[in-house]
């Protein structure tokens, strides 16, 4: 869903990544920019500062968007930097649900849920992608919608209630993409009765 809307908001984020480029214009510069913010909401999030976790966060995600409008402007689009970018979002999702863990706003068990199972979302895509599989845009608890619920449940001091959500999301995210997986990877099987191939 906020992928789509992105996508309507092209022309802003265009706009944005020319602005940003003119400052730094190394798309990776700008990956890394926010998985640095990533790792200020872990001391947020462990000082019990919820609210200053979230918005660390929210800047990680922002920025997380303007390295690809960076990109885009640049046209420095590659490979290396798809890797890159991927690779560290989610290294940033390992510091933002460490920090919840450590600052003992839920139990444990669900901290763990909701991180090994956004990852599971994530290896899916990787994976059926690699297969020949788009998952894009398929299942309600992307990368995205993750974050944003968090960001919310920080603002609202909810964060225990905010990684129960997440990780309904993600299963469910999973589930989907997994059963999307198997149904196109699936071999077709002839209907009974119809004849075999033709002898050459």
């Amino acid at each position: 869903m906020l992928d789509r809307l992105r996508g309507s908001l092209s022309g802003v984020l265009s706009s944005l990544g020319r602005g940003a480029a003119k400052v730094v214009p190394s798309p990776t510069a700008w990956t890394l920019v926010g998985t640095l913010f990533a790792f200020v909401s872990f001391f947020f999030y462990r000082g019990d500062r919820p609210l200053l976790g979230g918005l660390m966060v929210l800047l990680s995600g922002f920025f997380d968007i303007l390295d690809g409008a960076v990109a885009r402007a640049t046209k420095r689009t590659s490979a290396r930097g798809a890797f890159l970018d991927s690779t560290l979002d989610r290294v940033a999702e390992l510091a933002i649900y460490l920090g919840i863990l450590v600052g003992n706003y839920t139990s444990p068990a669900l901290v763990l849920v909701a991180l090994a199972s956004s990852l599971l979302v994530s290896y899916t895509r990787a994976k059926g992608d690699a297969l020949g599989v788009n998952l894009a845009g398929i299942g309600v608890g992307e990368r995205s919608e993750r974050l944003a619920v968090l960001i919310v449940a920080s603002f609202l001091h909810l964060v225990g209630i905010g990684v129960l959500v997440v990780a309904v999301l993600a299963i469910v995210t999973f589930a989907e993409r997994t059963i999307r997986v198997s149904r196109a990877l699936a071999p077709k099987v002839a209907p009974v009765g119809s004849p075999g191939p033709v002898p050459s």
